[in-house]
C-alpha cells in the first residue's frame, strides 16, 4: 500500500514537471518587469529607502 502511494506521488510530480516544461516556452517569463538597482547614499553608504533621502544628513 505504501509503495503504491509513493509511486502515485512520484508519477504526479513528474506530470507537474512535464506540464511546467511544456508551458514555459510559450511566454511565461516574458511579462516580468525589471527591478531597478537600489539607491545607495553617497555619504554613509546605506541604502536609501523612499524618496526623502538618507537620514545621515538630517542628524544633528
Amino acid at each position: 500500500m505504501l509503495v503504491k502511494i509513493v509511486t502515485l506521488f512520484l508519477v504526479g510530480m513528474a506530470a507537474v514537471a512535464l506540464i511546467g516544461r511544456l508551458r514555459w516556452p510559450l511566454g511565461g517569463r516574458k511579462s516580468q518587469t525589471k527591478v531597478p538597482p537600489p539607491t545607495i547614499c553617497g555619504h554613509c553608504g546605506r541604502f536609501v529607502l523612499g524618496k526623502d533621502g538618507c537620514d545621515c544628513r538630517r542628524k544633528g
